[in-house]
C-alpha cells in the first residue's frame, strides 16, 4: 500500500515540473510580431502597456529611459507606415520575469492581447529588483489593441 503511495506521488510530482517546463501561453501565437529591444532595467516603476505608432513617441520613450544611462540604448528603426510598436513595462519586479505575449481574441475592431508573466526559475535566496521592458513591432492595423495582464 504504501509502494503504491509513493509512486503515485512520485509521478505528480514528475508530470507538475513536467508542465512548468514545457510552457504554452494563454493565447494564440501572434503573426509577424518580432521583439525589438529588451532590458531589464528602465525608469518605469509600474507595469504599463502601450501602443506605439509615430517616430517622435517613440523617441520620447527612449529618451525616458537614456536619462541614466550613458551612453544611451539606440532608437530601433522602425517603418511607421508599415508598422507599429507594442511596448510591455513590467514595473518594479523582484527576481527575473519574462513577458509572453499572446493573441487571446481577434474582432473586426479590437485585437486583446495577453501579457503573460513567467518567473524565471532558480535558487536565488536575494531577489534583486527589475524593471524590464518590452519592445515587440508588427504590422500596423486598424483595430484597437487591449492588454490582459496575467500573473503566474
Amino acid at each position: 500500500m504504501i509502494k503504491y503511495f509513493f509512486l503515485i506521488a512520485i509521478t505528480c510530482l514528475l508530470s507538475c515540473k513536467a508542465q512548468k517546463e514545457g510552457h504554452s501561453p494563454v493565447g494564440e501565437k501572434i503573426e509577424n510580431m518580432v521583439l525589438v529591444d529588451h532590458d531589464s532595467f528602465s525608469n518605469i516603476e509600474t507595469y504599463e502597456t502601450r501602443v506605439i505608432k509615430d517616430e517622435k513617441s517613440l523617441r520620447k520613450f527612449y529618451s525616458e529611459i537614456n536619462k541614466t544611462r550613458k551612453p544611451g540604448r539606440p532608437v530601433p528603426k522602425v517603418d511607421f507606415s508599415k508598422e507599429m510598436v507594442l511596448l510591455v513595462c513590467l514595473g518594479e519586479q523582484n527576481g527575473r520575469q519574462n513577458a509572453v505575449l499572446s493573441k487571446v481574441k481577434e474582432t473586426d475592431s479590437e485585437i486583446s492581447i495577453a501579457v503573460e508573466m513567467i518567473k524565471e526559475q532558480g535558487e536565488i535566496t536575494v531577489q534583486p529588483v527589475y524593471f524590464p521592458f518590452y519592445l515587440y513591432k508588427m504590422p500596423l492595423v486598424d483595430k484597437t489593441i487591449t492588454f490582459q495582464k496575467i500573473d503566474n
